[in-house]
């Protein structure tokens, strides 16, 4: 049985977010909103570029890349195509799809070319009116995924027309027709306004959801809560770590209701010995951790949870509750993430605050030339070194060009979670 979706829609009007192509007024922080629906639960992102001009257009497509550089959900884009190149350009900025507009005469063209050159899955429509559909059905079968209805009540022609699947504009909150709608064979999913309210919580409507039938990617728990070993207080301990840098965040209590409602809500829940009450993380301070996994260790009375931290996770106002140094033993850092991001943002350092002396600022001062000349050379050194049988060779040399390689990728705004991306699009 085929998942159904909740997609969220963002605007964008001068690399911001507005409320609709009708409403140009703020809809508040871009960023912030995008990480909310990457961790609340929304199972896709539909990005609309409004742009009017050239300037624009390039301004938002910058927003959209970086947003991208911190979104793990599928993001998909559209607005201001008029040829295959801005078809490219929208994939340049990590989305891994994008979103055609059926309106336009010259889209089914672009279809073709673009579903050819990336994928028929990469490449969606969308549609206000049946006679798009009726007049491009073959060509829009062979080379649309999916397509956006902008009109709910065009699905009973739709279906009748074409077996693409749709995702469907629904703006009212009315849980019975959701359900009406996603109980189409034909429909993939549903997005509107109601999806980017901040007082509708997803993940509990894909939980009631479920109960109609429905089949959400929502939480499901392996484990049944009797499966714990609990103790004296009927509770069990649980470690929070951040997901991205593994960091220990804090440590807490579940009793069952608190384990059901984690489960079901994907808000860390927990309960308060002190107040002897259950607590979401965040309720009243927004410091809400948003579930990426939840661990049982071997003798099921301790959890592991990996969480997406909104703010902070400690009530003192520190980002982890563990700060007070006991002991400490000086070692040398050898996690290759770690050591990547950290000569990274030495490196970027250097850029922004010069230090005399220094051979990362010789090359930003010698500009694009010399740093592409140094990349260069070390990579003919790495391919020398190859041949060499001694081992330590290319190990200084792949270190020498990894470095130059992080100075070009500074100079070009280029960060390892772009380049992570894209090897994960592969």
């Amino acid at each position: 049985m085929e998942f159904k979706n909740i997609v969220a829609t963002i605007y964008l009007k001068d690399g911001k977010a507005v409320k609709s192509p009708t409403d140009l007024t703020s809809a508040g922080d871009v960023f912030e909103k995008a990480k909310m629906y990457n961790d609340c639960g929304i199972d896709k992102i539909f990005i609309f570029d409004l742009s009017e001009d050239d300037e624009e257009h390039e301004k938002n497509l910058q927003t959209i890349k970086d947003l991208n550089r911190n979104l793990e959900i599928k993001v998909c884009a559209g607005g201001n195509i008029n040829r295959f190149e801005d078809i490219k350009k929208i994939f340049y900025t990590g989305c891994l799809q994008v979103m055609l507009n059926g309106s336009k005469p010259e889209s089914i063209a672009l279809a073709e070319e673009a579903s050819k050159r990336f994928g028929k899955d990469r490449i969606l429509v969308s549609v206000k009116n049946v006679d798009f559909i009726f007049k491009n059905k073959e060509a829009m079968e062979e080379n649309f995924h999916e397509m956006l209805v902008l009109d709910k009540t065009m699905l009973d022609a739709v279906e009748n027309i074409t077996t693409i699947p749709a995702v469907v504009v629904v703006d009212d909150y009315d849980i019975q027709e959701i359900v009406d709608i996603l109980k189409r064979d034909s429909v993939r999913g549903i997005t509107g306004q109601f999806v980017t309210d901040p007082d509708i919580d997803i993940m509990l409507l894909k939980t009631e959801l479920s109960t109609h039938g429905l089949h959400m990617v929502n939480f499901t728990s392996a484990l049944q809560w009797s499966d714990f070993k609990v103790n004296s207080d009927g509770m069990v301990p649980v470690i929070v770590q951040d997901y991205r840098t593994d960091e220990v965040l804090m440590l807490a209590y579940m009793n069952e209701e608190a384990f059901l409602c984690t489960i079901s809500s994907g808000k860390m829940t927990y309960f308060s010995r002190s107040r002897q009450e259950i607590w979401m993380k965040g309720e009243t301070s927004g410091h809400i951790q948003y579930v990426k996994s939840l661990t049982a260790d071997c003798d099921y009375d301790t959890i592991l949870a990996k969480v997406s931290q909104i703010g902070v996770a400690c009530h003192t106002g520190n980002p982890t509750c563990f700060f007070n140094p006991i002991v400490k033993k000086e070692y040398v850092e050898k996690n290759p993430l770690k050591i990547f991001d950290e000569v990274y943002d030495l490196i970027l350092d250097r850029k922004a605050h010069p230090k005399e002396g220094s051979y990362t600022n010789y090359l930003f001062d010698k500009g694009i030339d010399k740093i592409l000349k140094k990349v260069g050379e070390e990579n003919t050194e790495i391919i020398i070194a190859a041949k060499n049988p001694n081992p330590e060779e290319i190990k200084y040399e792949i270190s020498d060009y990894l470095y130059h390689l992080m100075v070009l990728m500074a100079e070009r705004g280029v960060t390892w979670e772009d380049v992570t991306q894209e090897l994960s699009q592969r």
